[in-house]
């Protein structure tokens, strides 16, 4: 295990990982119990101005998917994902999380064109190889980054996908003025509370299951997985990208599978948890 608590002090994560076992299991199976997950019976939860109560909440960006890209839409690993990553964030950090009425974990999708858009420290996208951005959307995206604005793209594969993804962003955010660059494992994002040493390739949960337990999911194209990002005026990262790696499914399919939550899931919300935080922080 390449992850450890901050600086080590306290020992490897696998020891939270050990004792997460024993919640994950009531709470996936609660989480399936309550019809949670996209088709599983639970609404989109469109954000309203009433969803911001100053606690930590999840916003996940809709868009639109071009058909010449490379992806299956804004609501893969929705909403289970955007649930599982806050319940963790609450529970190994003293964060306060947004909650509903009925006290059920709070999390928003948002449009880029909603002006609600800038009461979101925090945004994710998933597998943005095949968003589309009109002009409108992209004004609004740059606006957003420039404004202090945090967004985490995850879960695209292969040098098309990257391409793609890199093509839209720079309609926003033009490579001139905002180069994508490697982040370091010196970057302050992988010591926020987490030593992250290694960038994990995460695969679905499908496709390691189904490859004998495999995790490029496009062979040579996609073996090596990256952690890219765009920063501001300021030197701080103001978009994250984790390519060839899907740390999404760490999240939703947590309670899935045993062996798969063992294998992925103390990595994923090592990365995950200090990627919330430096949100908060940067």
């Amino acid at each position: 295990m390449s992850v450890a608590w901050g600086g080590g002090r306290i020992g490897r994560l696998i020891l939270a990982g050990t004792c997460l076992v024993l919640a994950l299991t009531s709470v996936g199976a609660a989480q399936r119990r309550r019809g949670y997950g996209y088709g599983y019976g639970e609404p989109i939860k469109m954000a309203t101005a009433q969803d911001f109560d100053g606690a930590f909440l999840f916003c996940r960006i809709i868009f639109r998917n071009a058909p010449n890209g490379d992806g299956n839409g804004w609501e893969v690993d929705y909403p289970r994902a955007d649930q599982n990553l806050t319940f963790r964030l609450s529970e190994l950090t003293k964060t306060p999380i947004s909650r509903d009425a009925s006290g059920q974990i709070n999390h928003v999708v948002v449009r880029l064109t909603d002006p609600l858009l800038f009461h979101c420290g925090f945004t994710m996208m998933t597998e943005p190889g095949g968003a589309f951005f009109d002009d409108e959307e992209a004004k609004a995206l740059r606006e957003y980054v420039e404004k202090g604005g945090f967004l985490w793209a995850d879960d695209f594969w292969g040098e098309y996908a990257f391409r793609f993804w890199a093509d839209m962003i720079g309609k926003a955010l033009p490579p001139d003025r905002y180069p994508i660059v490697d982040v370091p494992l010196t970057d302050t994002l992988f010591h926020m509370l987490y030593d992250v040493r290694h960038i994990p390739q995460i695969p679905s949960i499908n496709f390691w299951a189904g490859t004998g337990g495999r995790t490029s999911e496009r062979g040579a194209d996609s073996a090596e997985p990256h952690v890219r990002a765009i920063l501001d005026a300021h030197g701080r990262i103001a978009v994250l990208m984790t390519h060839n790696t899907d740390f999404g499914d760490a999240f939703e399919r947590e309670g899935d599978n045993y062996q798969y939550f063992l294998q992925f899931a103390p990595d994923g919300y090592a990365f995950g948890v200090n990627a919330l935080l430096y949100s908060m922080t940067h």
